[in-house]
């Protein structure tokens, strides 16, 4: 059996960093047409944008807020996917395309705007990539309990979910169970009720949810971005902090792409990191070098990124390692869940490894 059918990570997922203009400008560069984009302004204090192509490019919302959908008729913060990124708008939005700020993109390839399911008690419209295991659905939300199909033929590891209407972001994640939320937008804990996922874990082809807002609104559109876990591409885990530099090691299988880390036993932020930007803050034009101890912004805040050795992690060919002592990464004793994406395999179908940095 091959250790992993996916040997080219960065056919559906990557990181492609970029310059604002201030006017129109084509995003290439990614290396196939992105039906998720997640930006961030790295300059400056700006919301994180994320748009897909199931609601379509002039649509986003913002991770780091609870507020409803924003659609432009004229293009919004992206004007439309292309088949190696995408075009943004050229209004001077400090959140996308800012003369004076550099920006961190995140990309996942999905299959396009998507079509109908009816393997749920509600039919939505699914866009899958069973092979990368993502994909991105939308319902109309009742406010009662229900299964929606998401398309991935295997059971999500991880499902965030966001009503199109103002509402918190709920996540689902194996590693806390079904009875457990957390919310993108915030830093709180581990929350325990029946009203998220009724108590009930994904299938491989359905998700269910309960009652809250934050995961089938009554009268709202609603949108999820479904993860399954691919051997060799994505993990979606858990960990336990020990506090010091030489800090946890956690296998992935491969070299990590991208990693999003989120302490559940107490409040703290949505850390994200990923291989594109720059490594220790002596060497920050050399984005491969270990320790990282870039920070971007959280996924819950609008912070700019800044660097500081309490965020260190080196990004190894099986895994990452921790090197800081930031409580919202490493503090002793303390539970983490994580979701990360592969730059590339440990070792591929065509039995190539991949080495560290």
């Amino acid at each position: 059996m091959a250790y992993t059918t996916i040997n080219k990570s960065s056919d559906y997922f990557n990181t492609k960093l970029y310059s604002g203009s201030g006017s129109v400008q084509t995003i290439s560069g990614v290396g196939f047409q992105p039906d998720f984009t997640w930006i961030k302004n790295r300059s400056y204090t700006h919301n994180h944008v994320l748009v897909n192509a199931v609601r379509g490019s002039n649509k986003s919302l913002h991770s780091n807020t609870t507020d409803a959908e924003t659609e432009d008729a004229a293009g919004g913060y992206l004007m439309s996917f292309n088949s190696d990124g995408f075009v943004l708008d050229g209004s001077d939005y400090g959140e996308t395309n800012n003369q004076s700020s550099n920006y961190a993109s995140w990309n996942w390839k999905a299959n396009g705007a998507g079509s109908s399911n009816t393997d749920g008690s509600i039919t939505s419209t699914v866009s899958a990539n069973t092979t990368s295991g993502f994909s991105i659905v939308k319902w109309s939300g009742s406010g009662s309990n229900a299964t929606i199909g998401h398309g991935l033929g295997v059971a999500p590891k991880m499902v965030i979910t966001k009503s199109l209407g103002s509402s918190a972001w709920g996540v689902y994640n194996e590693n806390l169970g079904n009875t457990n939320i957390l919310f993108l937008d915030t830093t709180a804990a581990t929350s325990a009720h029946i009203a998220y996922w009724n108590n009930t874990s994904p299938t491989s082809s359905v998700f269910s949810v309960g009652t809250d807002s934050a995961v089938n609104h009554s009268g709202n559109d609603m949108i999820a971005y479904c993860f399954a876990e691919k051997q060799g591409y994505s993990k979606f885990g858990s960990y336990t902090g020990n506090g010091n530099n030489d800090g946890t090691f956690i296998y992935t299988g491969f070299k990590p792409a991208f990693v999003m880390i989120k302490r559940t036993s107490n409040t703290d932020n949505w850390y994200m990191k990923d291989n594109k930007r720059s490594g220790t803050a002596a060497l920050q034009n050399f984005g491969q070098m270990n320790p990282n101890q870039t920070q971007h912004p959280s996924a819950n805040n609008s912070n700019a990124e800044n660097k500081a050795s309490a965020f260190a992690t080196d990004i190894l060919s099986n895994g990452f390692k921790l090197r800081g002592t930031d409580a919202g990464l490493n503090q002793s004793g303390e539970s983490y869940i994580y979701m990360c994406f592969a730059e590339a395999p440990l070792v591929g179908t065509n039995n190539v490894p991949c080495t560290a940095r």
